[in-house]
């Protein structure tokens, strides 16, 4: 198989079929099948509620350099910037905004997930505390303008955000002022793929919904629950939605395969610069006629990257993302990996997962997509709402994480980790709620104790 000599011992793509095999070398045995967990949140001066920029005393960088010298983090360099750290399979990283986001390692279990979150926010506030720097988990920025919001120094932002306005009203915003968490989850073949690719994107509003925690943009109500699900409605309708062709009979790796190569580039990444390849296209790049490019064929790596640049509202790689809930507290860090995985890792839960939805027609998906965001459990569904559909989904995942039985020091297993969520289904309450009830009432119109009361 040829090389590329400009990208290291990468595969240059020679055909379709090793693009398909991309993706079927992610199918593992269940007993190998693991827990990723990602989660956002900003960062904000705790004496003027302001975003930290990337350089100075109490910037993005110093923060990142202090934690790579306490605790041993390998720093990530691009054009002499730092930009990531890496340990032990996490990854603490950069968003276009500021916004530090920790990619956690693949674990076997709840417990342990929660135990990574809880020594990534430790670490956090002792280099916070000293900075007189706090961190926030929402889904969107509830005061800053795009305006006020500092860009990072990475090499694919500066593309994204030249191109963003030319394909949505609020590319931007999804860059720099949303964050979210999301679990990464396995699957054991194609067929096991398929199955929980449609079940949890089926579902997907339903996690929308119980993370809902971003009412408020630019300092005032949005209308929405969750502003950050609304602005992936209007980002790039080429690389975002709810992929109607994943529930179309015959769907599986290849044919993942031709809506990733119809999605447009974004960059090609050589010699340790981006190039500019926004809006071109993945099939020309394969048949050498990039014109950024000219005669040059992508590499496995190129693929890879490729894979990134998609945002659907689950998306597919060697795994499979959940896309679709709010940042939030501390609670729903561990919330969210314990509701999917109590889903789609037990067989029994995830047929009746998928019972609860295989009969939703297109047109239903998409409403329920589109109205979530702004009425989150009292959207309409059938004959009652998204909150009757949340307890029947959460009753479910409870049952499949009862019947992994994987239990910690404590002898408890990881139903407990679906309590906060059970209190928002069982209200139909969401923290977007609690958060407008004390803006009209304690806190005057402000939404600056939004900083104070639910910082990490």
């Amino acid at each position: 198989m040829t090389v590329s000599a400009s990208t290291g011992d990468s595969p240059v793509i020679e055909n379709r079929r090793q693009l398909v095999e991309w993706f079927e070398s992610g199918s593992k045995p269940k007993s190998d099948w693991a827990i990723g967990t990602e989660h956002e949140k900003f960062a904000f001066t705790r004496d003027d509620l302001r975003p930290i920029p990337y350089e100075g005393e109490r910037g993005v960088k110093t923060l990142l350099n202090a934690l790579a010298e306490r605790y041993d983090w390998e720093p990530i360099i691009e054009n002499g910037n730092v930009i990531a750290l890496t340990k032990d399979k996490c990854s603490v990283s950069l968003e276009p905004g500021g916004q530090i986001e920790l990619s956690g390692a693949p674990l076997k279990n709840i417990h342990q997930t929660c135990g990574e979150v809880h020594t990534h926010l430790h670490e956090l506030r002792e280099i916070c505390g000293d900075l007189g720097i706090d961190m926030l988990g929402v889904g969107h920025q509830p005061k800053w303008s795009r305006e006020d919001t500092p860009w990072m120094p990475k090499g694919r932002y500066g593309i994204m955000r030249e191109y963003m306005p030319k394909v949505g009203k609020l590319g931007l915003d999804m860059m720099l002022r949303t964050s979210t968490i999301q679990v990464n989850l396995d699957f054991s073949s194609e067929a096991d793929m398929v199955k929980k690719f449609r079940t949890s994107l089926a579902l997907q509003p339903v996690a929308t919904a119980l993370f809902a925690a971003s009412p408020f943009v630019d300092g005032k109500p949005s209308g929405f629950l969750s502003s950050r699900s609304n602005v992936w409605t209007d980002t790039d309708p080429d690389r975002c939605g709810m992929l109607p062709f994943v529930f179309e009979d015959g769907f599986g790796f290849e044919r993942y395969v031709d809506y990733m190569l119809d999605v447009p580039m974004y960059f090609v990444y050589r010699d340790g610069k981006y190039i500019n390849a926004a809006g071109k296209s993945f099939r020309d790049f394969m048949d050498g006629k990039l014109d950024v490019l000219p005669g040059e064929r992508p590499t496995m790596n190129d693929w890879s990257d490729h894979m990134t640049t998609a945002f659907p509202e689950v998306r597919l790689k060697k795994f499979l993302e959940m896309r679709g809930a709010d940042g939030g507290p501390w609670k729903r860090i561990c919330a969210l990996p314990a509701l999917w995985v109590g889903l789609l890792y037990d067989d029994a839960a995830l047929d009746a997962a998928w019972d609860l939805v295989k009969d939703l027609s297109v047109e239903e998906r998409e409403a329920l997509r589109n109205d979530v965001p702004r009425t989150a459990l009292a959207t309409k569904f059938k004959n009652g709402t998204v909150q009757d559909l949340a307890k029947d989904v959460l009753a479910v995942s409870r049952q499949g994480l009862q019947a992994r039985g994987r239990m910690d020091g404590y002898g408890d297993d990881e139903t407990h980790f679906l309590e906060s969520l059970d209190d928002v289904a069982e209200s139909g309450r969401t923290l977007a709620e609690e958060f407008l009830d004390k803006y009209e009432t304690e806190w005057n119109g402000s939404v600056d104790p939004v900083f104070k009361e639910y910082a990490y």
